[in-house]
């Protein structure tokens, strides 16, 4: 039987799974969507037991589909939605509530506080994250206050955190740990030691102890017996939006990609220098690899796959994603949205935003709404790569990927909004597959970086065609919008 590599990718709305050849080549897929819980304004939720049971389905799909071609599983690589904190038993497994998602936004008021108390700078250095809800730290120290008992057993062992990554593993194999890619999104890891800092369990009141071991990007995460017959080892793990940077081949310093998913993700590789942004840009780690630690910087925007979404399921205005590009190529009036539902990322963070509307008339229709929902999204990008070229240098091209990339009308939106090429590969599954070259890395299945990134291929360059001074009237226009929407206009 021909060797592969079954990717688990748990997303924020979705989990999929896919085997990849040897050649990188998706042969098998899966896909279930799962619920999501929105209690409280702002508030976002996930059933840890609902991704589990969604996870084991597709990829034992995956699996009987690949071996009915022919295939071998010779390892497993996980990839995940970040941020998103569950805390379970250790000793059941269950966990003590539902998992507390990256979007959410409830712990506002303790990150106000303990920016107040002038530690901001100190989790700026030592982790290259803001002091936001965003991140992990002040979700873990949410559940622990606000689950009976939860902070008594945490303290006593009884209880373990992880990113999804982790409590997948932990049904997975049975280990409890995690990936530097992952650790660096808590804002408890420092990532110039490359480790769990007690300064800042501290300053978040998350005993150390709850913490998964962390270990490198490919590794020796455990044996799997959740699909066939066989054990097969976990050889990576690895943060979605990190998995998605390594499919685009992004391997060398100064490489970007964006991810458009359920939100938009760029990532800059920095190589092994640890850059600091002046504008907010995030510092992470981008993979931990053959001994070596990769860099990156990254912009982060919050609503992007999920405005087409929110389209289609809260306003009902289109039937599917794909009838989004129809709609928005009938659009005649001009219009913008802020899509600040749970806040807004990237170069804002603000946490206190809210969703608006500008521009309505009475001859707006729905195909103009829609047409704004999608520029939104460009809006945002054409602000991280203000930022990046800031940071990092000048930006030639975006390589792109995720749900969003097939829509033809929203990357030649992109194209012409951030006026620059945007390139789209032939595969789409960056995440999935850069989780897969992990973990075929870790038992020689595939080449060394300098092979893999000889795999990605061109399928099409879009140009921008916007004229320069219409892209800077619609930019300033877009900007007076969001100084609208922020909170401190309220």
């Amino acid at each position: 039987m021909a060797d592969a590599v079954l990717a688990l990718d748990q997303g924020t709305t979705s989990s999929r799974a896919i085997v990849f050849d040897d050649q990188g080549r998706a042969v098998a897929t899966a896909q279930q969507d799962f619920q999501q819980y929105f209690p409280n304004d702002g508030w976002v939720e996930h059933d840890l037991e609902e991704i589990w049971q969604t996870q084991l389905a597709v990829g034992q799909s995956a699996y009987d589909q690949a071996a009915a071609k022919g295939y071998r599983i010779r390892t497993i690589g996980v990839t995940n939605q970040r941020e998103t904190s569950a805390v379970w038993d250790r000793q059941s497994g269950k966990p003590i509530a539902r998992a507390i998602v990256w979007q959410d936004r409830r712990t506002a008021d303790l990150c106000a506080r303990l920016r107040d108390n002038g530690v901001e700078a100190m989790i700026r250095e030592r982790t290259g994250l803001l002091l936001d809800p965003y991140f992990s730290a002040s979700k873990i120290a949410w559940l622990l206050d606000h689950i009976p008992d939860a902070r008594d057993h945490a303290r006593s062992g009884q209880l373990a955190f992880g990113t999804i990554d982790s409590f997948l593993l932990s049904r997975l194999t049975g280990r409890h740990a995690s990936d530097v890619t992952n650790a660096s999104r808590t804002s408890l890891y420092n990532i110039r030691k490359l480790d769990w800092d007690d300064d800042l369990c501290r300053v978040f009141n998350v005993p150390r102890r709850i913490l998964p071991e962390v270990l490198p990007t490919v590794a020796d995460y455990g044996e799997c017996r959740a699909f066939g017959s066989e054990s097969i080892p976990v050889q990576a793990m690895i943060g979605d939006q990190q998995a998605a940077s390594i499919g685009q081949g992004c391997f060398a310093p100064g490489m970007i990609k964006a991810t458009f998913g359920t939100g938009c993700f760029a990532l800059m590789n920095t190589g092994n220098k640890i850059a600091e942004s002046s504008d907010k840009l995030l510092t992470t780690i981008a993979f931990g690899i053959d001994g070596k630690i990769c860099y990156a910087l990254e912009g982060s925007i919050f609503m992007a796959g999920a405005v087409v979404q929110w389209l289609r399921d809260g306003l009902g205005v289109i039937d599917d994603a794909a009838q989004s590009a129809d709609y928005a190529a009938q659009s005649r009036e001009e219009i913008y949205f802020v899509p600040a539902f749970t806040g807004l990322g990237a170069p804002w963070w603000d946490p206190a935003a809210r969703g608006a509307i500008y521009g309505l008339n009475r001859a707006v229709t729905a195909k103009d709404l829609v047409r704004a929902g999608l520029d939104s999204i460009a809006f945002q990008a054409a602000d991280l790569i203000a930022i990046f070229e800031n940071d990092g240098g000048a930006i030639q091209e975006l390589r792109i990927d995720g749900g969003m990339a097939a829509n033809d009308f929203f990357v030649q939106s992109l194209a012409d909004i951030i006026g620059r090429p945007v390139l789209r590969p032939r595969g789409l599954e960056a995440t999935a597959l850069g989780a897969a070259w992990c973990a075929g890395h870790g038992i020689d299945l595939y080449g060394g970086v300098e092979d893999f990134a000889r795999i990605w291929t061109l399928e099409r360059r879009f140009s921008p065609l916007m004229e320069k001074d219409e892209r800077a009237r619609r930019i300033d226009r877009w900007h007076d919008a969001v100084d609208r929407t922020r909170s401190k206009r309220s």
